[in-house]
This record gives C-alpha cells, sequence and structure tokens, in this order.
C-alpha cells in the first residue's frame, strides 16, 4: 500500500493571521507539521498553499509545494486541485493533515491510511476518540460521531449524540454503560471521491451543521470511523493554543 499526503496552509487566519509561518522554537508551524508526517509512511509529503509567502518558506526547508487557488472554501476543496494538478491514480490514497497540527504523530497518519486501504468499500477513513467528560459531549466545537458495528459512520454531529433520554434529563455525568466519541479531523481519501466531491452541492446537513463530511454521507459515501492508536494532541486555533504547543516543544 502506497499513499501521500497534502498538508494545507493558508495565509488567511481570522483569529491568527499567518498562522502556518508563526515560530515555534525556531521553525515556522508548517515545517513542523511537514516534518511530522515525513516521518510517516507516505511515499510523498506536499504542502498545498494559495501564498507564495508559505510557498517560498516551505521551498527553502526542502518541502514539495503546490499552488492552487485562493477561493477554495475548503481543505478537501484544495487537495482534489492538487491530486489534479499532479494527475494522481483515480485509487491513490491521500492523507490529509491539516497544517496547524505541529504535533501530530506519524502513527495516525499510517493508521488511517491503512485503514481506508483495507476497507475497500469506503472513500474516506477518519479516526475518533473516546469522550470522558460530560462538558466535550455538549461543547459544540467538539465534533461527536456515532458508528455502526461495521465501523461505519452513521452521523456526525455538533450535538450530544447519541441522546440518552433516560440519563441526561436527571444527570450531570456520562453514563457508565455507554461510550461517546470525539471525531479527530484528520482524513484519507481515495482520489477519485476528491473529484465526485468537489462536484456535488452543498447539502442541508452539512449547511446545518456546518460539517462538510456530512455532504459525503448524504450522497452515500461510507466513511469508516476507528479510534486513534495515539493520542493526538490539540492542534494550533488561538493564541493560547500556539503558547501551549510551544511550551511543549521547547520541554522536549
Amino acid at each position: 500500500m502506497s499513499f501521500s499526503v497534502i498538508i494545507p496552509a493558508r495565509f488567511a487566519s481570522t483569529r491568527l493571521p499567518g498562522k502556518p509561518l508563526l515560530d515555534i522554537a525556531g521553525k515556522p508551524m508548517i515545517q513542523h507539521v511537514y516534518e511530522r508526517a515525513k516521518l510517516s509512511k507516505a511515499e510523498r509529503v506536499i504542502i498545498a498553499t494559495d501564498d507564495q509567502r508559505i510557498m517560498d518558506v516551505a521551498t527553502q526547508f526542502g518541502a514539495e509545494v503546490v499552488m492552487t487557488d485562493i477561493s477554495h472554501d475548503s481543505g478537501t476543496d484544495r487537495l482534489q486541485q492538487v491530486a489534479a494538478i499532479l494527475s494522481l491514480d483515480p485509487e491513490h490514497i491521500v492523507v490529509n493533515v491539516q497544517g496547524d497540527e505541529p504535533l501530530i504523530p506519524a502513527s495516525v497518519i499510517n493508521q488511517v491510511a491503512e485503514n481506508l486501504a483495507e476497507h475497500k468499500q469506503s472513500s474516506i477513513a477518519t479516526l475518533v476518540e473516546k469522550i470522558n467528560d460530560y462538558e466535550t459531549v455538549f461543547n459544540p466545537n467538539a465534533v461527536k460521531v456515532v458508528m455502526g458495528q461495521q465501523g461505519n459512520a452513521l452521523y456526525f454531529s455538533r450535538a450530544p449524540i447519541p441522546w440518552q433520554r433516560d440519563h441526561f434529563a436527571d444527570h450531570q455525568n456520562l453514563p457508565a454503560d455507554h461510550s461517546f466519541f470525539r471525531h479527530i479531523g484528520i482524513y484519507a481519501y481515495r482520489v477519485n471521491f476528491l473529484h465526485d466531491f468537489v462536484n456535488w452541492p452543498t447539502g442541508t446537513l452539512e449547511t446545518s451543521e456546518k460539517l462538510e463530511q456530512l455532504r459525503a454521507l448524504e450522497n452515500g459515501v461510507k466513511i469508516h470511523a476507528a479510534q486513534a492508536v495515539e493520542a493526538i494532541p490539540a492542534g494550533v486555533d488561538t493564541l493560547a493554543d500556539l503558547e501551549a504547543v510551544r511550551a511543549i516543544v521547547n520541554r522536549k
């Protein structure tokens, strides 16, 4: 099995402008992500950007970079353009590693690619982790997922799912007899799916939840979801996140 990693990296960020180039222990954030991805079994690691400044910096530290359109609505659209530019085989597996995940373990990159290769009927593979606290279940920024017996995702939501009808009305803790899972935003795709996805209109579920993976479910695509083999540290969305990551890297 072979796969490639594509790292979407946008300069524009509402909360942290120029986020991919922010310094962490003497290196730009995007370099940390790239070096983590290079530790995986990927045959190729590509940075996809819409900004010349990111391209210049990434080229300087030796990365393969593809320039993409500035108008893309999502990282998935950016991945599809890279796959088209590079004429990747329709069955080739591409792993989307977010450009703000400087601590991502190589093991989970390998895991999600291998899961997709093993499950031939799925067009996407992703990872989840068990939720151990009540607050996360009710946090709309933590996306919950429920899976069927074959490991396929049934639904993703910002709401608490499944709803424990006889428990949540009277209790402020998690039921002991049921597990809840948080979706982790790492994906493996088959290239032919990417080409289909960008031609599908945004669905009603995606519009409501603001979760683009629901567009795939609405179009009958199977998404394989498995528990991550290793904990994935939080990414960088805010200045506080950035300082926390800097502290972890400096300790190491």
